[in-house]
């Protein structure tokens, strides 16, 4: 049914089975199947119309109301085949088919020194997305040495187009080889004195202002070890806090003051925090190192959106289910460090670390 060019959705119905299932089916040896032109995709005709419209000069807006089409969907096709004055109707259909034939061979099959330095930064943990904006920077002209996010993803998920080897899906942040939705947190308790989120500066906001932070802490195996996270919001510069002596309100208090007190007095402004109990000294640390501390709502994890992205990201050194208890507060500097070399797309691939060191020469 698929080969006919029927949807998944359809085929499940007359199945009588799940879209997932049918999906997983379609997907089991290698991924992808002979296509079949569905009636949504142009036809000859079509492209033989948008060509004699193209030849008569008329607007490709008036063109594509006589076909029925959108205006955006005439336009790729035109552009995509030499622009109005290069458009054949008949060239254009067979680059479309030629596109559109399955299966063919992955482009991280077909150039090796490609596929060799997206292995190399996979290796050094780089996400997909990071990997396809790097070798933008490296290769601007080179289009052999230039690959979409998505693409290093299916020759990772999918068998069938395995260019890379399967075990580099441990270097992908979540580890998995399948994508996955995220779960939510659990209730975490109030806090005396805590100051809310509402109450928070508006500046902190846009995050063009910097010195403002997101912290929570990353248990290791049963909860029984810890380490602390601090992001700051507008480089996303990453600091990890070594907790040896546990996750009691003073322990955390006073590794965190320790912390603060390591950064310029402008760079320390804000620190945003959830409702865990480990920051029930929030008063006593705001004394110590002059940051104000702001508690988030609770079930609001998008509050600290920024600390929320790196702990995921930190989870690829941090597994769940490993002990915390042996990591130096050397150890974590090293992988802080590691973490802040990454660009990142937020920063327009400059990595945390650049752009932090920018703000603190602006503050010295």
């Amino acid at each position: 049914m698929l080969a006919t060019g029927l949807g998944a959705v359809e085929v499940a119905r007359r199945v009588g089975c799940g879209r997932k299932s049918v999906w997983r089916i379609a997907h089991a040896d290698d991924g992808v199947r002979e296509w079949s032109r569905p009636e949504r995709v142009l036809s000859l005709c079509d492209r033989e119309e948008i060509s004699r419209g193209v030849g008569a000069g008329r607007s490709l807006r008036e063109i594509a109301r006589q076909l029925g089409r959108s205006a955006s969907t005439v336009s790729r096709e035109v552009a995509a085949n030499g622009g109005r004055g290069a458009y054949r109707a008949v060239e254009a259909d067979r680059r479309a088919g030629d596109q559109a034939r399955r299966p063919k061979q992955a482009k991280l099959a077909a150039v090796p020194r490609l596929r060799e330095r997206v292995e190399e930064l996979l290796e050094e943990w780089y996400s997909p997305e990071q990997i396809s904006a790097t070798l933008l920077l490296e290769f601007p002209h080179d289009p052999d040495m230039q690959i979409s996010h998505e693409t290093i993803y299916q020759s990772l998920y999918v068998q069938g187009r395995g260019a890379l080897r399967k075990e580099l899906t441990r270097c992908l942040r979540t580890g998995r080889a399948r994508r996955k939705p995220h779960g939510s947190r659990s209730t975490r308790g109030r806090i005396v004195g805590m100051v809310n989120i509402s109450e928070r500066p508006a500046e902190v906001d846009d995050r063009a202002v910097p010195g403002h932070w997101e912290g929570d802490l990353i248990l290791g195996k049963a909860g029984g070890s810890q380490i602390g996270t601090l992001v700051e919001r507008t480089t996303r510069f990453v600091m990890l806090v070594a907790l040896p002596g546990g996750r009691t309100a003073e322990e955390v208090a006073d590794a965190l003051v320790e912390q603060a007190k390591a950064l310029p007095e402008a760079l320390r402004r804000t620190l945003t925090w959830d409702q865990g109990t480990e920051m029930a000294g929030h008063a006593q640390f705001s004394i110590d190192s002059g940051v104000d501390v702001y508690f988030c709502d609770p079930h609001s994890p998008w509050q600290r959106g920024s600390n929320e992205n790196t702990n995921g990201l930190l989870r690829q050194y941090f597994p769940k289910g490993t002990d915390l208890s042996g990591y130096t507060q050397a150890d974590l500097n090293t992988i802080a460090d590691k973490l802040n070399q990454r660009p990142r797309k937020t920063l327009g691939w400059m990595s945390p670390s650049q752009a932090f060191n920018q703000l603190v020469a602006t503050t010295a």
